[in-house]
């Protein structure tokens, strides 16, 4: 269980993980030619403009949750215009998975500098791995290093949860408006005006999200980490 010094490094790396999250958004639907989010303020990587739109999701909600349970829970979001992702389908579609390819670019970067560590003999692999105690330093726990490795290992971990769980394919998770890239032309519209007329399918897909996810995560997590670490085995 985390205690509460863990609890406010996840919610510093939830807040800038999250801001990247819906920056990438906003830039992805600019770029692809809706100004809604970036007429917002959105297209930076300045928290305040993310917080002032979801100040219960990306502040109260996260730290309510570090005090009670050691980590944060929460969410954002990036305005987008429906006329045009009705319009441009596969933009609106790229826009969506901008986010968790924000996501694992930071945990990529995250193992990245982990593993130029091993090679500077600073970190090595844990003798066992907790969700972010994903690598250990050389100069122990309570050293700079240390902390900086549990620093990188809270990227990795954090950022590898909001990449997967954010990719699941359903609403009002980004992984549901990617799904029109699957869909036959025909049945677009369809399935997008389904989504936006049924609201309250997203409490649902939350829902089952949370209930499913630990499935979903955990075998993924085992192979990132034996991605980090070739031929090291976990149990």
């Amino acid at each position: 269980m985390f205690d509460l010094m863990d609890g406010i490094i996840f919610y510093v790396v939830f807040l800038l993980s999250t801001t990247l999250h819906e920056a990438a958004h906003a830039w992805a639907a600019l770029k692809g030619g809706d100004s809604t989010a970036y007429d917002g303020g959105q297209v930076t990587l300045n928290p305040l403009p993310h917080i002032k739109r979801e100040p219960v999701g990306m502040v109260l909600l996260p730290l309510i949750s570090v005090v009670v349970a050691g980590w944060p829970l929460g969410f954002a979001s990036a305005p987008y215009n429906r006329r045009w992702a009705e319009q441009f389908p596969d933009r609106a579609a790229w826009m969506a998975l901008a986010g968790p390819g924000a996501n694992l670019l930071l945990v990529l970067l995250a193992a990245l500098l982990i593993n130029v560590g091993v090679l500077a003999d600073v970190f090595f692999a844990p003798d066992t791995i907790n969700f972010a105690d994903v690598t250990a330093a050389a100069a122990g726990e309570g050293s700079w290093w240390g902390s900086i490795g549990y620093l990188l290992g809270s990227f990795f971990a954090m950022n590898l949860l909001l990449f997967i769980f954010n990719l699941l394919p359903l609403p009002p998770l980004d992984g549901s408006a990617a799904i029109t890239l699957l869909l036959p032309d025909h049945l677009v519209p369809r399935y997008q005006n389904f989504i936006w007329s049924h609201p309250q399918f997203a409490l649902l897909g939350i829902i089952v999200a949370w209930k499913i996810f630990d499935l979903v995560f955990h075998p993924l997590f085992t192979i990132a980490i034996s991605w980090l670490y070739p031929g090291v085995s976990y149990s």
